[in-house]
Order: C-alpha cells, then structure tokens, then sequence
C-alpha cells in the first residue's frame, strides 16, 4: 500500500510540473496585443461633483468626478445612464 500512494503522489507531482511548465494559450500567431494607440478627444476633461471624507481609523478622502453627461445628468437628478436593479 505504501509503494501504490508514492507512486500516486509521484504521478501527481510529475503531471503538476508537466502542467506548470507547459507554455500556456494565448496568441500563436506572433501579433502583438491590441492596446488603445489614440486618447480621444476630451478623455481627460472630468470635473468635480462632490467629495467624501471619512473619519476615524480609516481617515480617506474620496472624490466623485465626471464628464458633461455626467455632470448634465446630476444637475438635472437623472441618471445618465441606464442601471439594473438585482
């Protein structure tokens, strides 16, 4: 019994370092990843909304930005975007 749970151990060693070592999927056909190579226009144009400051051990400062719709959206209390509801 002893010589049968080395063995299995052994097994499974060896297949976890078959499985470690084997290269993983991805993409074979040598192209790079695809990255955003253009920012568009405005990406960066984000203004403040409100803040939060949390007291006490934790001691943060939060901020909540957004873009035009975004901030059209808050004035007029409507959400600019649809939500769902779990």
């Amino acid at each position: 019994m002893k010589h049968f749970t080395f063995f299995l151990v052994a097994v499974t060693t060896v297949a976890g370092l078959v499985a470690l070592i084997a290269p993983a999927p991805g993409r074979a056909d040598g192209e790079p990843a695809p990255f955003v190579t253009e920012i568009p226009q405005g990406y960066r144009d984000w203004r403040w909304i409100s803040s939060a400051h949390e007291a006490g051990k934790l001691n943060s400062l939060g901020a909540l930005l957004g873009n035009d719709v975004a901030i059209k959206a808050f004035r007029k209390g409507k959400l600019p975007f649809r939500t769902v509801r779990s």
